[in-house]
């Protein structure tokens, strides 16, 4: 038991290590290929920030836990909303661009109402990984076209890209990616024998534990981005992460170990996803302008995660 608890420790700090190391050493990479800073904030930042929950969920599946990484995606996105959303407009308002609430939040309700759909028979079949995987890429798609568009609005700043030379970018690239293999392997064996120990199903394990610890890094970003005065990002960065976490992280389960899931994941866990989802939705985009969450909005999604938290436990 306390080798389990340690190993998830480890491979929480490990995880939100490496993942800092494999955005930095990937966008350097891609700075010194001459990609544009617009493109690699699109693309290798944006999924970067999700590699903790795209490789726990794929070494979930390798390892015949599915259900701990279908948990690990739908807890990440409650968790982003609840516990992160929540947290960050506690520090300080959150302004809401048009933009993001003409385009990206809409998006984010459509990709909701999809997975919603390959979940609904109760089973994620290859099928279904195929059909997010496949959402992923016209997603990719619509915010590079979109952000040609509007280029003075840049998903991620030039001076965010570290300068270094070619050889460092490819070494902190390749060590970023083993570090993420190894940790998210450990966090995943530590999970599930504490799952196993203590009777708890690993879907919970999924949906609390490794949804918060792989939520980490979004939750240290949105904090210091709000800390800092550049609110707009912590918001961004929140709705980013939750169409990559059900596109890239919910598809791996069904490509790699298609099952059948626990019945609590289609009358508890999505309808919960979904309502913060359609609230967040709400806020951004019906009212007065200029529209922003505030305070109370984040005591509002803190105590729904708790009270989330809470069912869990009961129905445990």
């Amino acid at each position: 038991m306390l080798i389990a608890l340690l190993a998830i420790l480890a491979g929480f700090i490990i995880l939100t290590w490496s993942a800092d190391r494999f955005v930095a050493g990937a966008a350097a990479t891609a700075s010194n290929m001459n990609i544009s800073p617009m493109l690699i904030g699109l693309t290798v930042v944006s999924i970067g920030t999700s590699a903790p929950e795209i490789l726990v969920s794929l070494v979930s599946a390798l390892q015949g836990f599915p259900t701990l990484a279908v948990g690990n995606a739908l807890g990440s996105n409650i968790a982003n909303m609840g516990l992160v959303l929540g947290v960050t407009a506690l520090i300080a308002p959150l302004p809401v661009k048009e933009a993001l609430a003409k385009k990206e939040i809409p998006l984010l309700l459509i990709i909701t109402l999809a997975a919603g759909v390959c979940l609904l028979d109760g089973a994620l079949t290859a099928a279904d990984g195929i059909i997010l995987l496949m959402g992923l890429i016209v997603t990719l798609y619509l915010m590079i076209r979109w952000q040609k568009q509007h280029p003075e609005d840049p998903l991620i700043e030039d001076e965010e890209i570290p300068e270094m030379s070619p050889g460092k970018a490819w070494f902190l690239l390749a060590s970023g990616l083993l570090l993420l293999l190894g940790s998210s392997q450990l966090l995943v064996w530590g999970a599930t024998e504490i799952a196993r120990f203590l009777g708890v199903s690993e879907l919970i394990i999924g949906l609390t534990i490794v949804a918060i610890g792989t939520s980490l890094p979004e939750l240290a970003a949105s904090v210091t981005s709000a800390l800092k005065g550049h609110h707009d990002i912590a918001l961004g960065n929140v709705i980013g992460s939750n169409i990559f976490n059900l596109l890239a992280v919910l598809s791996m389960p069904g490509l790699v170990a298609p099952s059948l899931l626990e019945s609590g994941v289609v009358i508890r866990d999505y309808p919960v996803m979904l309502g913060m989802t359609v609230l967040i939705a709400l806020l951004c985009m019906v009212g007065k302008k200029p529209r922003s969450i505030g305070r109370a909005t984040g005591v509002l999604l803190l105590t729904i995660y708790a009270l989330y938290n809470l069912w869990l436990f009961i129905s445990q």
